[in-house]
């Protein structure tokens, strides 16, 4: 079991390697958002509503994956690990989070239009007005919390249950995943379903969030930088991704803001294109460290 819970790790790294995303019609992702989607509108009791769907929902992928993992591996060990491994290239993003971001950076000292709407893949915010150091700001806040939210939450959750099975381990990356892209979709307090999407987020990615802060700073080789990033954690709305957006901005020496939100490490400029850069190859690191732990955790 150890053996093939690591291989599942391992192979889930390589595809993201170099596949980056499974195509668009083969994404079980988007088989769960075309499952959230017709919850997406008004209900008598909105409340309720998006109780039932962030409870049921994720158990139901969790489930539906742990069935799948469980019948390969009635086949043979190597294919459940194969499937295992599936599930996670499935779950988890590095590659693209890496190329999104290095793209948006790159533009913004050739063409700020395109890094305008290239931005758009890695935040949701309105970059119309944005000069060229916000956008490169948005960019590397996004690579930290995306981090957290894209890869280090459900490798934790496969990692964390590795050792009883590797089904449930399969499960709980899927269930991660799953809950992620529920608050994605409908955790806002403009949709009517939104709160307890929002709030089971929250509550998942508690632990993550400031695990991917610990694995940025050890990527800088600047472990203290935490402890130095944790009044402005606190300063998002978020209560998770401020830590790892915080640690990011103090091992840059950068400020990060989302003008009329958060100004973290306040003192620092906005980063150079040198700087972001360095951002990316920090959270590069970041994700192979989270990777590396979580194949060693796996194993026991």
């Amino acid at each position: 079991m150890p053996l093939t819970a690591t291989a599942a790790v391992a192979l889930g790294a390589g595809l993201d390697r170099l596949f980056a995303e499974p195509p668009t019609r083969l994404h079980p992702v988007v088989w769960f958002g075309k499952l959230v989607a017709p919850f997406d509108r008004e209900w008598d009791s909105p409340k309720l509503v998006g109780l039932a769907v962030a409870l049921a929902l994720p158990l139901l992928a969790a489930g539906v994956v742990a069935g799948v993992v469980a019948s390969a591996g009635l086949v043979h060990p190597v294919a459940a690990a194969a499937v295992a491994g599936l599930v996670l290239f499935a779950t988890t993003s590095l590659r693209m989070l890496l190329d999104a971001a290095g793209d948006v950076v790159a533009l913004t000292e050739s063409d700020l239009d395109d890094a305008r709407f290239e931005l758009r893949a890695l935040a949701g915010r309105d970059a119309s007005t944005l000069d060229a150091a916000e956008i490169r700001s948005a960019a590397v806040e996004s690579l930290a919390e995306n981090l957290a939210d894209g890869l280090v939450a459900p490798l934790l959750g496969f990692a964390l249950f590795a050792p009883l099975s590797l089904p449930l381990a399969a499960a709980a990356a899927a269930w991660v995943k799953a809950v992620n892209t529920l608050d994605s979709m409908l955790g806002y307090r403009s949709k009517p379903v939104g709160w307890a999407p929002a709030r089971l987020d929250d509550a998942a990615m508690w632990l993550p969030a400031r695990v991917s802060a610990l694995l940025i700073a050890l990527a800088a080789g600047a472990p203290a930088a935490v402890v130095r990033a944790r009044d402005d954690a606190r300063v998002p709305a978020s209560p998770n991704s401020g830590w790892p957006m915080a640690t990011l901005a103090v091992v840059l020496g950068t400020r990060l803001e989302k003008s009329g939100h958060y100004r973290l490490n306040a003192d620092g400029d906005l980063p150079t294109v040198a700087d972001a850069e360095r951002g990316v190859r920090v959270v590069a690191v970041a994700g192979l460290l989270a990777v590396a732990v979580a194949g060693v955790v796996a194993w026991f």
